[in-house]
């Protein structure tokens, strides 16, 4: 079916989806700061993420019914003054508790966006042409992470320097943060951010939206139904163990680079962040072409098992090899996600909106897994804490083997092609 494009839609989703990374990603490149800011135990630093992402495990599934009463427009508009007010509430009480109360906020809004722009998507830029714009989305999503931990370095290091070397935004930045919390000016940043978002959302005009069977919610039987399959489960478990890896890694390097290597975590610490999710930008897009060749299940096993080599590295190396392997592990981790989330959903024949709703409410794995991180570093060694993300990579590795797609992913083969002519 032909969709009429609206292109001016497509640009609002692409900037919605560059902010929502931009929020969502910082808060790797701001732990250190913000632990020595509040003096922070390695458990106490595992709530700040535990307060972003157990939104999504919170709202994931309400957010599709709301959509559903009150339309992608107003949906769209809440995230954002929920994004706006929290930051403004936070910059100007910036507190430890205010901190942790604002973070849930953001994700919230934040979890409230995911479940709205990808039907939007879809509906907006034609669905003959919708996984292409999914995989552009991803690419600005990619982007955002790679730049905004390097426009921490430059507010943080610019706002260190004299008054007179300043100049504009860092000189107005130095007057409004408190001299011992520069890093909170990055919450003014995105307080500006969301206030265009509301300004550009509110003067936009938006298409009808008509969700497919499987972007619906479903009812309460459905899901039911769905959590007597035992692979509901194991999927469920895989997006969660997925997110929490991801942050596990994200989350403590530039903590990691600083405690075993003196490496500083707000210039180059920051930058090997944003290096990680850059290098998973470009990871996703050499493994669009692997999945044209390969099987799902067997580009899953081979990146899994090159991030568990990668990761290993990154924890017993020397100093320059635990940077770069940290990095590159953002590479090794691009394709998880996709495979993952593509294996779950051929996997089951009916009901397919409420399982991604059950499958998004698995990213609370991010929020989790840092506090079982956390908690261990306390017990033992911030190296043993992130060992654990060995466990996390275990189980997603065992997906490759026991997965049972209804429909596997197309791939270019002869022997496939010597089968259908037979």
């Amino acid at each position: 079916m032909n969709s009429k494009r609206n292109y001016g839609i497509v640009v609002l989703i692409l900037v919605t989806f560059f902010v929502i990374s931009f929020l969502t990603n910082i808060l790797g490149t701001l732990n250190p700061s913000v632990s020595k800011s509040f003096n922070l135990s390695e458990t106490m630093a595992g709530f700040l993420p535990f307060s972003f992402f157990i939104a999504y495990g919170v709202m994931s599934i309400p957010s599709g019914f709301m959509v559903e009463r009150f339309g992608e427009k107003r949906m769209m508009l809440f995230a954002f003054v929920l994004a706006l007010v929290a930051s403004i509430l936070f910059v100007g009480v910036p507190t430890f508790g205010v901190f942790m109360f604002s973070l849930f906020t953001i994700g919230t809004g934040m979890a409230v966006l995911q479940v709205v722009i990808n039907p939007l998507l879809r509906v907006s830029g034609g669905e003959e042409h919708y996984a292409f714009t999914s995989v552009l989305a991803q690419l600005v999503f990619g982007a955002a992470s790679f730049v905004s931990p390097r426009v921490y370095t430059w507010l943080v290091v610019g706002m260190d320097k004299p008054t007179a070397e300043q100049g504009g935004i860092l000189t107005l930045m130095s007057k409004i943060v408190p001299t011992d919390l520069h890093w909170v000016s990055m919450y003014w940043v995105f307080a500006l951010f969301s206030l265009i978002m509301v300004f550009v959302i509110f003067v936009t005009r938006f298409p009808k939206v008509e969700l497919n069977e499987d972007e619906k919610v479903g009812s309460k039987d459905s899901y039911i139904h769905l959590f007597k399959n035992k692979f509901v489960i194991l999927y469920f478990l895989g997006i969660f163990a997925y997110v929490g890896l991801e942050q596990g890694i994200s989350y403590w390097m530039t903590k990691f680079l600083q405690v075993y290597h003196n490496i500083d975590a707000n210039t180059i610490g920051a930058g090997a962040v944003g290096n990680f999710w850059g290098l998973m930008t470009i990871g996703g897009v050499l493994g669009l072409i692997l999945l044209k060749i390969l099987d799902s299940k067997i580009v899953l096993q081979l990146f899994t098992s090159l991030a568990i080599v990668s990761l290993a590295i990154a924890l017993f190396g020397s100093a320059h090899v635990s940077l770069l392997s940290f990095q590159m592990s953002g590479f090794f981790l691009s394709v998880m996600y996709p495979v993952i989330l593509s294996l779950a959903l051929n996997s089951v024949t009916e009901h397919h909106g409420s399982f991604a709703g059950i499958l998004m409410t698995g990213i609370m794995g991010g929020a989790v897994v840092q506090l079982l991180i956390g908690a261990i570093s306390d017990f033992t060694s911030l190296k043993v804490g992130m060992a654990f993300n060995f466990v996390l990579l275990a189980y997603i590795l065992s997906i490759g083997f026991w997965a049972k797609p209804l429909i596997k992913n197309q791939t270019i083969s002869l022997k496939r092609e010597k089968e259908n002519k037979e």
